[in-house]
């Protein structure tokens, strides 16, 4: 999906989508639906490396009777407790599932070298998001970085108004067209700081990011809080995280793990009293 037009994209997006309806539609039927023209549904083709539409169909077709199948549905106001349970579990693993199957390597290569070459990384979302931002923010401080995480607007802009070439944000967002938050993008870029962004393809996020990684969640918002797109940035974020340290070499891991042993006396053993 990098390497396609942004036309190519709205294809690839509605694709990931839409997998199961996908085979059956003519080149006529995947146009109007994805938005584009005809010829542009040829390009997309062209771009996977395919002759055509017809052999896109037919590897479609392979490709869906190989993966796992999982639903997706939205919760209606009847359902039962385990209804909901499995309907937001299927839903859940279906959409991480083709999360993890397209993110682009280049994607995350270079995320991961821009946060290696960093010394202050700041994480920004809000609402689901900044659920995200905090927890990525106690990730990125195990890892020795000087991390932290805002989901107030201002603060956000204060804060990337201080950063530094080689600093990086994180920008976390499920629908990626919020405004504060492409406002705090461009002024940590006015710094000089390179902006990483969690975010679906071929939105204002995205396209304002300097390393755009995409995660597409195709969600139902109107009622319920965003819930696998908030899953799907966790996965996304301990990727990175795991991808750093593991640049730092093995001896990183001494400093890992005093941090697990300095929090060991705040647990209670078995040996303690539970009653009490």
């Amino acid at each position: 999906m990098p390497e396609m037009r942004k036309s190519e994209v709205k294809v690839a997006v509605y694709v990931l989508d839409n997998a199961e309806s996908v085979v059956h539609m003519r080149i006529v039927d995947l146009a109007q639906e994805a938005k584009v023209s005809e010829p542009t549904i040829v390009r997309f083709c062209r771009a996977l490396g395919l002759n055509g539409f017809q052999e896109f169909k037919v590897r479609m077709a392979q490709s869906n009777s190989i993966m796992p199948t999982f639903g997706q549905f939205a919760i209606n106001s009847d359902d039962n407790g385990a209804q909901i349970v499995k309907k937001i579990f299927d839903t859940s693993i279906n959409q991480i599932i083709k999360v993890s199957n397209y993110l682009d390597d280049l994607q995350f290569s270079d995320a991961v070298a821009a946060l290696i070459k960093s010394k202050r990384v700041e994480f920004y979302g809000f609402g689901a998001s900044g659920a995200v931002a905090l927890d990525a923010m106690h990730k990125f401080f195990r890892l020795q970085f000087a991390s932290v995480a805002y989901s107030d607007p201002h603060m956000q802009t204060m804060s990337a108004a201080t950063l530094e070439k080689d600093d990086v944000v994180v920008a976390i967002s499920q629908s990626g067209r919020t405004k504060d938050l492409l406002h705090s993008m461009q002024v940590a870029q006015d710094q000089g700081a390179k902006v990483i962004s969690l975010s679906p393809p071929n939105t204002p996020v995205s396209d304002r990011a300097d390393i755009p990684i995409f995660v597409h969640i195709n969600e139902d918002t109107d009622v319920f809080t965003p819930m696998t797109s908030r899953i799907a940035h966790l996965l996304v974020i301990d990727c990175l995280a795991v991808g750093v340290a593991q640049s730092k070499g093995p001896e990183f891991r001494e400093h890992l793990s005093r941090i697990t042993n300095s929090l060991g006396s705040l647990r209670v053993n078995d040996n303690e009293d539970k009653t009490g």
